[in-house]
């Protein structure tokens, strides 16, 4: 169960990093709502983390927590703000994805 934790938490944390950027092109008061959502995504991020290193070791809950955060928000810049798409961002999400499975693959 540790490792559903620890993906929701993931999520969250793209979350909390699409509601910022959302927040600074939108005009008020629309742009505190997109605040309370980061509010709300990186308190539920934190609280499912602190559940996921229950039983899953810190070292690796963090890298996995940040791994998927990273890619996340990386592929939700490509895709919803029009970032780059270049070869060698994808090729290095792709890598940081497979370390994140390696990283699962290893922890016990």
């Amino acid at each position: 169960m540790g490792w559903v934790y620890l993906l929701v938490a993931s999520l969250f944390e793209v979350g909390f990093t699409f509601s910022l950027s959302k927040a600074k092109d939108a005009f008020a008061p629309y742009n505190y709502y997109w605040y309370i959502f980061f509010g709300v995504c990186i308190i539920s991020s934190m609280l499912l983390l602190i559940k996921a290193t229950q039983t899953i070791p810190m070292g690796t809950a963090y890298a996995v927590w940040t791994g998927i955060g990273a890619a996340g928000t990386v592929l939700l810049g490509i895709l919803v703000f029009k970032e780059p798409a270049s070869v060698m961002r994808i090729f290095f999400i792709i890598t940081l994805i497979l370390s994140v499975i390696g990283l699962k693959a290893v922890s016990h």
